[in-house]
């Protein structure tokens, strides 16, 4: 339980971190700000062709009796669209531009906490390429899978349980999304990181629960970075403090 509660003080650490930090402030905000674009724009598409996808899952009744059921259908889709287009708008900024954006504020916040940046062999590129890659297993795939199993979680038997189920699972690799940022940088073999995940799916579960509550999901995750680059660092016993290092 001491493990699961540790989860959101991270958080708040990291937040409090942040706030007091202008790079880190400028570059958790400036995550925020392309994910929101892109939810924005991905709803807007669903709203302008929300009529033509309508009429693909039901045409509209003639009969008034039944109108209703339609109209309610109608505004429950638009719902489900949008909530799938936010979550395929924060994948593909994960991709494209966030785990980027992640690293540095990692990076920040070890060299905040620690005076430096511990580095591989191989050079920067090298790393970011191997973290970009890393994202696909380490995120996306699960996030993705996750969701896809939530949809069709309603249609199977005890489907709220495995919709439950499902939610945790997303949640528990969005939060090891961020706190394999550490390990990944020192190019840590994929199974060894696994494998601390799972020892650690208490604090996960704890860290990432935050992320199934709408808007403050995309304001958490854009800060998630410091957070969980402080317990890593706390986990490899290299947190001597969280804020009055050197910047």
């Amino acid at each position: 339980m001491k493990s699961f509660l540790q989860g959101f003080t991270y958080h708040a650490k990291g937040l409090s971190l942040a706030f007091r930090r202008p790079r880190l402030l400028f570059w958790g905000i400036l995550r925020l700000a392309v994910v929101l674009l892109l939810t924005v724009a991905a709803s807007a598409l669903v709203l302008v062709y929300h009529q033509e996808i309508l009429n693909a899952v039901w045409t509209r009744p003639e009969s008034r009796w039944i109108l209703w059921l339609w109209v309610l259908l109608s505004w429950l889709l638009s719902l489900f669209l949008m909530g799938v287009a936010a979550v395929l708008s924060y994948l593909v900024a994960q991709i494209v531009f966030a785990v980027l954006v992640m690293d540095y504020m990692s990076r920040i916040t070890e060299k905040i906490v620690t005076g430096h940046v511990e580095e591989p062999s191989g050079g920067l590129l090298k790393v970011l390429l191997y973290l970009i890659g890393q994202e696909i297993p380490r995120a996306v795939l699960p996030v993705a899978g996750s969701l896809i199993l939530m949809v069709f979680g309603w249609l199977l038997p005890f489907g709220p349980l495995w919709v439950l189920l499902s939610s945790a699972a997303a949640v528990c690799f969005l939060a090891w999304d961020n706190t394999d940022l550490v390990p990944a940088r020192r190019l840590l073999p994929f199974g060894e990181r696994f494998g601390l995940f799972k020892k650690n799916l208490l604090f996960h579960l704890g860290f990432g629960l935050p992320f199934l509550v709408p808007a403050v999901n995309i304001f958490l995750l854009s800060f998630a970075p410091v957070g969980a680059t402080l317990y890593a660092l706390d986990r490899m016993g290299k947190a001597p403090g969280t804020g009055d290092g050197a910047a």
